[in-house]
């Protein structure tokens, strides 16, 4: 019988404990995350959140837990249908390119798909039926055309985010909405809205019509998971009214409890200075002009610097966004791919490869200190909630030891080799954890060379052009002017290496 994989500890917004995680199915894990409205591009902060499950995922996988991954997408939205009109496009195929625009972006970012993506537009049917069950049980009434939630009736309303219902009644302004007309109570929120013209709308009970925000979850993720199922998470700014919201339909509506455990993720800053010069941050927000989409940022920065830049914070706290982290993450994962080039070349010395490992011995000099073991410290580290940065440490710690392995040009044998084969096997296993260091070094390589040319507008003719003439001149033994076209190409930030292969170079 295989063992029991590790248990893992979160910090659970519900109780606001960090918690060991008691799952419902031994060995299994059923996990649903709240997706985006798809009416315009994703953005860092979107993909902070997906890049962050896509870790909690292989984690757990890596452990052996068999994990059931729900994220869903919002294609039916007040934001979607305006954003259609405005276009002139049908709201419903306006979503679907969107969706189309966030796999990609989110698969160059390396994001694994989940098990399961659903849609709303392909869950009306349910959506209705739970709407029908929650006025049938008095926690909903119908006014208008439209169904709202009676959040008075609901007992443990307020229980995620640690409002209380009178305290928020207490502080509202005078000041009336148009829908509060026609709601028992101005906290009331729609389940079900009646058509508008220009509205994508299905018949239900009520009259044409379509799904409020937040009865969307609860449908989707009983479905895919069951009526209580073991985590559920976003962002944090999702805590209050939505996950909130989705607590109140779905315990409503089940008589169980619906999520055991919450997990949120914090909100970008922005990196600033304010007009006296003083360095400040703010909040990432499209109204501030501090605003970056997935897409813009991928313009710039490699996948796995910006994957690496997300780890550095744990994951519940807020990140700063700015040049200089996202250039400190792209030397560190730049640093970390030279190190796995370092390793498959003095592995390819001595007629091996990852795939065709050398004769097993024991550990050269002292480094079976740190290796042997390496990765279940690794991954305890990890364990407790979730805490990338450990995981981050782990990897420069082997790097270190790899780059003192393979300083020596010798060809590698024995204890040394075998030491150098466990670094790369090691590095690449505990990399793919964050989703990080598993593709070709040379490739990444070349991969973030090419992006520094485009940013910095390098003419790779010139370089080429230059390298050959400095050959030139080591030939004709004229060496001050090889050490005068050295010096050109470094203020260029071309720094260039000899080696036995010939000149090759990079950008500094």
């Amino acid at each position: 019988m295989a063992a029991e994989p590790k248990a893992f500890s979160v910090y659970n917004t519900l109780t606001g404990n960090k918690e060991s995680v008691q799952t419902l199915e031994p060995g299994k894990v059923s996990m649903y995350v709240c997706g985006v409205t798809v009416y315009d591009l994703t953005h860092i902060g979107h993909a902070r959140v997906f890049v962050f499950f896509d870790v909690v995922q292989r984690f757990l996988r890596h452990l052996g837990y068999e994990v059931n991954y729900v994220r869903n997408h919002t294609d039916v939205d007040d934001k979607i249908i305006k954003r259609a009109n405005e276009v002139g496009e049908d709201p419903l195929a306006l979503a679907q390119r969107f969706i189309h625009a966030l796999d990609e972006d989110m698969g160059r970012l390396l994001c694994q798909s989940p098990d399961h993506e659903p849609k709303v537009s392909d869950h009306i049917q349910e959506i209705i039926e739970m709407t029908q069950t929650l006025i049938d049980k008095g926690y909903a009434y119908e006014s208008n055309g439209d169904v709202y939630y009676r959040v008075e009736n609901f007992e443990g309303y307020g229980k995620l985010s640690g409002r209380k219902l009178e305290d928020m009644e207490a502080g509202r302004s005078g000041r009336v909405a148009d829908d509060e007309v026609v709601k028992e109570n101005p906290f009331d929120f729609a389940l079900w809205k009646n058509a508008k013209e220009g509205d994508v709308s299905w018949e239900s009970p009520w009259g044409n019509g379509r799904p409020g925000w937040h009865i969307e979850c609860s449908v989707m993720s009983s479905k895919y998971l069951g009526a209580n199922f073991d985590i559920h998470g976003g962002g944090r700014d999702l805590i209050f009214p939505h996950h909130e919201n989705e607590i109140a339909q779905s315990e409503a509506a089940h008589d169980c409890a619906f999520a055991n455990y919450w997990m949120h993720v914090g909100m970008v800053n922005v990196a600033e200075t304010d007009e006296d010069g003083n360095a400040i941050e703010r909040k990432m927000s499209k109204s501030l002009g501090n605003f970056w989409t997935t897409r813009d940022v991928l313009k710039g920065y490699h996948p796995e610097a910006i994957r690496y830049f997300m780890h550095t914070t744990q994951y519940r706290h807020p990140i700063t966004y700015s040049e200089d982290n996202l250039n400190e993450a792209t030397q560190r994962i730049e640093y970390l791919y030279t190190t796995l080039e370092r390793l498959d070349e003095s592995l390819a010395k001595a007629g091996h490869s990852v795939d065709n490992p050398p004769e097993e011995t024991g550990y050269f000099e002292n480094k079976g200190e740190v290796l042997d073991g390496f990765m279940d410290r690794y991954e305890n580290g990890i364990l407790e909630d979730f805490n990338t940065p450990v995981g981050l440490a782990g990897l420069g710690e082997l790097a270190r030891i790899a780059n003192e392995l393979t300083e020596s040009k010798k060809k590698a044998k024995g204890e040394r080799l075998w030491t150098i084969y466990k670094c790369r096997q090691l590095l690449t296993e505990a990399g793919s954890i964050l989703g990080m260091l598993s593709r070709d070094p040379k490739v990444v390589l070349a991969e973030l060379t090419d992006l520094k040319v485009m940013l910095l507008g390098i003419d790779r003719d010139e370089v080429e052009a230059k390298i050959v003439a400095r050959k030139q001149a080591r030939d004709d033994k004229d060496w001050g002017r090889a050490d005068e076209i050295r010096d050109e190409l470094l203020a260029m930030r071309i720094e260039i290496m000899d080696g036995t292969e010939g000149t090759t170079w990079r950008v500094k």
